[in-house]
């Protein structure tokens, strides 16, 4: 049960020079696993509804199993001459360095999750700031800002701005035509994708202030 818990191949790994492997091999699998987040969240968009599902991966093992073969073969290639060589062909004879790798491997699979665990919140806040903003639109004649979700918009025929800094120069603008604007634009891109768009305002040198839609996916 104890070898089949951890990754393919490990049962063939023994420690390489002691006790002190184990704690450089733990602190760079969690460095690679932390470095590797935006690899990790882009690999559960493309899997993670298949991952629930018989044919795709185990949930919490994305990149973990990756992550350890990398570290490992860093670790033995770091070892002097015949030593790094050899590490993969020996045999561990001591149960407790089996132990140890899927004690590793469990703590990489929590930290996985807590990421992906993360990044599942911060989407269903942005759901919820963006349902109450068109919640907004369609109970008052204000508009909430679609920057910061917070303040009513002052709605000019030259002018749009809020509290915190938004500041755009408009022609003939009212408050119906804004909201017909961003309620179209955010449905248009609600048919095509699940996600929450985001807004900024943005400018150039030679181009005016604008509102722009964008989408982190």
């Amino acid at each position: 049960a104890m070898e089949a818990a951890v990754p393919p191949h490990r049962v063939r790994y023994k420690s390489p020079g002691g006790p002190a492997w184990r704690d450089t091999y733990r602190r760079r699998c969690l460095e690679r696993l932390k470095n590797s987040r935006t690899k990790l969240l882009d690999r559960y968009r493309r899997t993670g509804a298949a991952g629930a599902g018989a044919d795709g991966p185990a949930p919490g093992a994305l990149l973990v199993q990756e992550v350890m073969e990398q570290e490992w073969q860093v670790l033995r290639d770091s070892l002097p001459g015949q030593q790094g060589q050899e590490l993969l062909e020996q045999v561990p004879e001591d149960l407790d360095e089996l132990a140890v790798l899927e004690e590793i491997q469990q703590e990489l699979i929590l930290q996985e999750q807590l990421v992906i665990k993360e990044y599942e919140q911060s989407l269903q806040f942005d759901e919820e700031c963006l349902n109450a903003m068109l919640e907004a639109l369609d109970a008052t004649d204000r508009i909430i800002c679609p920057v910061c979700r917070k303040n009513n918009l002052t709605v000019k025929t030259h002018l749009v701005c809020c509290q915190c800094g938004l500041y755009i120069i408009t022609q003939n603008m009212t408050e119906g035509k804004l909201r017909s604007l961003l309620e179209s634009t955010v449905t248009e891109h609600s048919h095509r994708c699940c996600h929450s768009p985001e807004f900024t305002v943005t400018s150039g040198m030679e181009e005016e202030t604008s509102l722009l839609m964008s989408c982190p996916v």
